[in-house]
């Protein structure tokens, strides 16, 4: 066996790899981003976020464009990631009108809905309010004291004039004492 260790006749030549083309990382990272987008915008509700990496997305894919272009660098990647991210956020613009629509909608049709719940509540209150009949007893040491109220305006005007009455009474008789 020979020993090639120190043959200085035969020379082993690495192979030369080119320059990397400008643009193939951002085409890379143009795609993942892009198709990250494209699932995120395709989730019902959570497609609304995706419109930042997808303009993300777009931004990169035409900066690696760029840079392709002005060194004939293959642009593949660059324009796989630059359609992805278009139809995703075009997906996700989408859902953004859709809610736009399906909030107008019930803002129209339920708002009139609640404020007629609203007002007839608010009429209901008045009504148990304008009906009741509240009735307070105390007891202590013996002593009862019963407080008495009903909504009948004219209950209230004859016990007012009774009191009244019995004040002016009160004091003729607190006057006479004296």
């Amino acid at each position: 066996m020979e020993d090639f260790t120190n043959n200085t006749n035969q020379s082993y030549e690495r192979p030369q790899q080119g320059p990397k083309p400008v643009g193939q990382n951002l085409g890379i990272a143009a795609l993942i981003t892009a198709i990250v987008t494209f699932v995120l915008s395709v989730i019902p509700c959570v497609g609304l976020i995706a419109i930042v990496p997808g303009i993300i997305a777009i931004v990169i894919a035409a900066v690696g464009l760029s840079h392709a272009s002005r060194t004939n660098a293959p642009r593949g990647i660059l324009l796989a990631g630059l359609i992805i991210a278009v139809v995703a956020s075009l997906i996700s613009l989408s859902q953004v009108l859709v809610a736009g629509k399906i909030a107008d909608k019930a803002r129209n049709e339920w708002g009139n809905n609640f404020e007629n719940i609203i007002n007839d509540v608010q009429e209901n209150v008045v009504k148990g309010l304008e009906d009741a009949n509240v009735s307070i007893k105390v007891e202590s040491n013996g002593d009862k004291v019963e407080i008495t109220t009903s909504t009948d305006k004219k209950d209230k005007v004859q016990e007012l004039e009774e009191l009244e009455k019995e004040n002016s009474q009160s004091n003729d008789t607190v006057r006479t004492k004296k």
